[in-house]
């Protein structure tokens, strides 16, 4: 399945590529379908052919999370998220990019293909 191309971004001075994540924001009973599957696929083999992809994955609801603190030894463990919003982080995309401006294009074809909201967010340098 062919993605149509979104503006291509120019590449920065860096030596080395940035990281993002892009976190996929979903609601409750909201599975991906047949061609948002087949179109997230194809978008992950694009990542992977062009040096984009590190990883990525789905990620169950914050209602399966577990939240732990053991700051100062606290040992305390909590059930559910930090987070308490109907929509939440079902997925995301680690990734290489040569600019911010290049992330953002392929944060947004991956919005596209998943049919989803996105965050994008640059790894601390």
């Amino acid at each position: 399945m062919e993605i149509p191309p979104f503006n291509k971004s120019k590449s920065s001075n860096y030596d080395f590529p940035m990281r993002f994540i892009i976190f996929v924001i979903d609601g409750p009973n909201n599975p991906a379908s047949p061609d948002e599957m087949q179109k997230i696929d194809a978008f992950n083999e694009k990542l992977q052919n062009n040096g984009h992809w590190i990883t990525a994955a789905g990620i169950q609801p914050g209602s399966k999370a577990t939240l732990i603190d053991n700051r100062n030894n606290k040992g305390e463990v909590k059930s559910g998220s930090l987070f308490d919003a109907p929509e939440y982080f079902s997925g995301f995309w680690l990734i290489e990019a040569d600019s911010e401006a290049q992330a953002h294009d392929l944060a947004m074809e991956g919005s596209y293909c998943c049919n989803r909201k996105v965050e994008l967010r640059p790894y601390i340098r």
